[in-house]
């Protein structure tokens, strides 16, 4: 369902609450999919379409270091926009009185610290907790789950998430709020086994299919998440080039990787 204007305050507390990342999904690309038809459960949970935003980071970890700081995708749009949560420090001029202002270092901290089981769902390396680096993020949890099975490599990853936030969620009790964060890997290179029979190389149309992949076992993901009223924001962390201008790949500042899809959902 639409959101539009929430009070978060009352939200938090209240709510489950969820952020899902589509790892490297381009806004044209959502847009593209949903307008012709072929990503109906995306469409379904969010009626509204995709919001075009502006994302505070070209790749992955700093993207969401920046997500977890409280600061989204920025709607491409002009004005401050007031933002669903925030981190107290002084001088923040995009809060309001219905931002949810935490007073923590990072809003997953801050969540903890309000009764939060905080859970993550790793997908792409940055999540992966082999290295010293892929502890980072994930290491403000309080329960992280990675394995090769949820990674960038295994064409049925976001099957195996699923079953993976499934089960992390059946074992906490139904009156314990929330804090699920997923990172989807599916759309992340290499996505070319999502168009089979088709040559071995990573394009825009492989990455169209991955989105579609998603799509359709979304409700499964849904009914996982929805062990009480909750609330939800889906968004990619950045878009990603297949030669355009002659780039391949991100971490540049090129139009298709800082322009990024955001939605929310409210459900009861």
């Amino acid at each position: 369902m639409s959101v539009g204007d929430l009070d978060m305050t009352a939200i938090v507390g209240s709510h489950d609450l969820a952020l899902v990342t589509l790892d490297t999904l381009r806004h044209d690309v959502a847009v593209e999919e949903m307008t012709a038809g072929r990503t109906p459960n995306l469409a379904a949970l969010f009626p509204g379409g995709w919001e075009e935003r502006h994302t505070p980071g070209t790749f992955t970890f700093a993207a969401h270091a920046a997500f977890f700081a409280g600061f989204l995708p920025t709607p491409a749009r002009p004005g401050r926009h007031p933002r669903r949560f925030a981190l107290r420090f002084a001088g923040s001029e995009t809060t309001d009185a219905a931002t949810c202002v935490l007073d923590a270092a990072t809003i997953v901290e801050g969540l903890a610290g309000r009764g939060y089981h905080t859970l993550c769902v790793g997908g792409t390396g940055f999540f992966s907790r082999l290295n010293p680096l892929g502890g980072v993020l994930s290491g403000l949890f309080a329960e992280a789950i990675w394995e090769p099975a949820l990674g960038v490599a295994e064409p049925r990853s976001f099957e195996h998430q699923i079953d993976t936030v499934a089960a992390a969620l059946a074992r906490v009790p139904v009156d314990r709020r929330v804090f699920t964060f997923l990172n989807i890997s599916a759309l992340h290179q290499p996505n070319h086994f999502y168009l089979p029979g088709g040559p071995a190389v990573d394009s825009r149309a492989s990455h169209a299919a991955a989105l579609r992949y998603v799509d359709a076992h979304l409700p499964r993901l849904v009914t996982a998440l929805r062990r009480a009223p909750l609330f939800a924001i889906a968004c990619s962390d950045h878009g990603t080039l297949y030669g355009e201008d002659g780039y391949t790949g991100h971490r540049v500042a090129h139009r298709h990787v800082t322009t990024v899809p955001y939605a929310e959902a409210l459900l009861p």
